[in-house]
């Protein structure tokens, strides 16, 4: 990742997002930025704070998408949030705090995969003489003293301990083998009973407390063994887990995650435009609570330590991305230090008729490509001429201009009414081995006559 120019950034996300390349170009820097800040030497190192970023656009521009492909990119600890879930403390509902928490247990799974990584050949031997014990468990005797070479081992004089080891010999070759996946044998798997505790303390326990109690009480729980039958390749999976948990130390686990949240950790605000308090100023109805979230989430925003079951997260350098609409309300609609906090500020663009064929046609996951794949699980292999995907993505743009502009989204309508009926026909009507051929005729007559009645209510999402 330490590699990444802004350049190659950009053209990462250019595999997945068409368009949009000002909003690009500010996470590429955003990004970049937190790789420079950690090489500066200095006790600035401290004070450079990330510059959070506020997207603005119509739904389906693809603000979800570049915030979540920037963390694939990063392999960098990833929530998103919903502003509009959040409430004021003192309120029923999630308080903004919980944002962190989801943040730092997101980190804890990111270090826990590398770990488990580190420790995967040693668990396996481990495992593997686990396996071997329960197969062919060992004989202990007095006096052993194992045959001088393979050439001199004599059946009918070996004693037990002798032919029990040529055997879990055998089996250990079988097992590496892997002839006995399919073989099915008894192991115990511990039981995690984590106690209900959700009314303790009379709704005054904050969630981390809550957490960090429950934890306490299962471990001062007896653990507690089931014994489940199952293939030696299934077994293998549990005792790895088992056994590389007992290998790692989640203590340094802990310490890792908390330094990765904090350092490289990005939490995506979406809906911010929902807390807005638009133009009224009545002073009551929902717009206090709309207020109160935005105060809350100031200190979050700005930095401050956030208390999870891990430990204190301190939250200076997290980059905050925020995304909305602002149909009804605007930017300047929220508080002043609010906004201060989110000084770059995107526009994101309406996508155009162009984007949509663009959109079809050029990413790794386009909703053509994604088609094709699920005709071809059954053998049916669906094809698509330039003029029908043109088609296509002119009938969409001119509902989202005559209905209501939902951007990409409109895509997946479209595609779906034009070939729902092609997929339930597949297998019993459309045998294996057949092609489907999309020609801008069959759009036209499968999709026209609803544009030219205007009868679009199906199309509303």
């Amino acid at each position: 990742m330490n590699q990444l120019t802004p350049k190659q950034i950009v053209a990462e996300l250019d595999k997945y997002i068409i368009g949009q390349m000002d909003a690009k170009r500010n996470v590429a820097i955003a990004l970049r930025n937190r790789i420079r800040r950690l090489m500066v030497k200095s006790e600035l190192q401290k004070d450079i704070v990330p510059n959070n970023i506020l997207m603005i656009g119509s739904t389906g521009v693809g603000k979800t998408e570049i915030a979540r492909r920037l963390a694939k990119i990063a392999n960098a600890p990833f929530t998103k949030v919903e502003a509009s879930k959040f409430t004021e403390v003192g309120y029923v509902g999630r308080d903004v705090e919980s944002m962190v928490r989801d943040l730092v247990e997101q980190s804890v799974n990111l270090v826990k995969e590398a770990k488990n990584e580190e420790v995967k050949e040693k668990a396996a031997v481990i495992v593997e003489d686990l396996l071997l014990d329960i197969l062919i468990p060992p004989v202990k005797g007095k006096g052993f003293s194992p045959a001088s070479g393979k050439g001199d081992f004599d059946p009918d004089q070996a004693s037990e301990q002798e032919l029990n080891e040529k055997t879990r010999e055998r089996f250990k070759e079988k097992l590496k083998a892997g002839e006995l996946e399919e073989r099915k044998i008894e192991i115990n798997v511990k039981q995690t009973s984590t106690p209900g505790i959700g009314m303790i303390g009379n709704g005054m326990m904050d969630e981390a407390s809550m957490a960090g109690l429950q934890d306490m009480l299962s471990n001062m729980m007896p653990k507690r063994t089931k014994k489940r039958k199952v293939s030696i390749a299934e077994a293998r999976k549990i005792l790895m887990e088992e056994e590389a948990s007992k290998l790692i130390d989640f203590d340094e686990v802990k310490e890792q995650a908390i330094k990765l949240a904090e350092n490289n950790g990005i939490i995506f605000i979406d809906e911010i435009d929902k807390i807005a308090s638009g133009t009224s100023k009545t002073g009551g109805g929902p717009d206090v609570s709309r207020e109160g979230v935005q105060r809350d989430l100031l200190p979050i925003v700005e930095g401050s330590a956030v208390n999870t079951k891990y430990g204190l997260v301190h939250t200076d350098h997290v980059l905050f991305i925020a995304a909305g609409a602002f149909h009804v309300s605007k930017p300047s609609d929220l508080i002043p230090e609010l906004q201060g906090r989110f000084p770059i500020r995107v526009e994101l663009t309406s996508l155009t008729q162009e984007d949509f064929y663009m959109i079809l046609k050029d990413p790794k996951n386009a909703l053509t490509k994604q088609y094709q794949a699920l005709f071809e699980s059954e053998q049916v292999y669906l094809e698509y001429t330039d003029d029908a995907i043109r088609e296509i993505a002119a009938l969409a743009f001119s509902i989202n201009e005559e209905v209501e502009n939902i951007g990409a989204r409109r895509l997946h309508t479209v595609m779906s009414h034009l070939l729902n009926d092609f997929l339930f026909e597949v297998p019993d009507t459309i045998q294996p081995n057949s092609k489907i051929m999309i020609t801008r005729e069959m759009v036209q007559e499968r999709l026209s006559s609803l544009v030219k009645n205007r009868d679009l209510s199906q199309y509303i999402l």
